[in-house]
């Protein structure tokens, strides 16, 4: 799969025909023994992407497996049309899976997108993975004011409908953006990140996929598919 070479209009048709396959009620969804979590990681100026995948049993959150894979990217980094840059460089690593999980998070929006397609729901639909946008920072849709004690949570809405949630994952601390990617829906995957909370701000698949492909980027750690046969010091 090559976007390095698209136009944003181009782009935009492409997010414009996947939208319409997007689904929400997959009911193999329903019951979740492992959960993953998926991170990019890149040096500044530099078109090539280190990905990372986890798995971890859940509801317990501990850490199966994961996988490390390398993609090339020129597609500039543009609000609302990250998958193009990373989804590739994603796919090598889920590739190398040999058993994929029940539900995959992802770093970045789901359908909380002026049209519904962030970076989760893009790889959702690509795969036919049920997948949760679980971001950093707002791009699309309304919300009220959130309590500011640790599981407080509001909808996020698009008119009267709602299309995610802000969930405060550790108290005083800034909130994450939650939004079903594919084959959920809104409240499940509410449901599903609440049990992914520990102590820290993001939720343990995305971060421990953060903590890795860090290590991974800097020669730490060595591509392709690896078992976890006992806790790694670096969580």
């Amino acid at each position: 799969m090559d976007y390095n070479n698209l136009t944003l209009p181009e782009a935009t048709e492409i997010q414009e025909d996947l939208r319409h396959k997007l689904r929400f009620d997959r009911p193999d969804a329903q019951a979740i023994y492992t959960i993953g979590g998926a991170d990019i990681s890149y040096n500044k100026d530099s078109e090539i992407l280190y990905a990372a995948i986890v798995i971890l049993n859940y509801p317990d959150m501990t850490l199966h497996s994961y996988a490390l894979a390398t993609g090339h990217s020129s597609f500039p980094y543009i609000p609302g049309y990250l998958a193009f840059r990373e989804v590739p460089a994603l796919l090598n690593a889920w590739s190398l899976l040999p058993v994929r999980p029940d539900v995959l998070v992802l770093d970045g929006q789901g359908i909380l997108h002026p049209r519904q397609m962030g970076i989760a729901s893009h790889f959702g639909v690509l795969t036919g993975q049920a997948t949760i946008g679980c971001a950093k920072n707002s791009l699309y849709g309304r919300h009220a004011d959130l309590a500011p004690y640790k599981g407080a949570s509001t909808p996020i809405v698009e008119g009267t409908k709602s299309i995610g949630h802000l969930l405060r994952t550790k108290e005083a601390v800034k909130p994450v953006y939650i939004s079903p990617g594919y084959g959920l829906s809104v409240d499940k995957s509410l449901e599903v990140i609440r049990q992914c909370t520990g102590r820290y701000r993001i939720p343990e698949p995305t971060r421990l996929a953060h903590n890795i492909v860090n290590d991974f980027r800097t020669g730490k750690l060595k591509p392709g598919y690896h078992e976890v046969q006992q806790p790694l010091s670096l969580f």
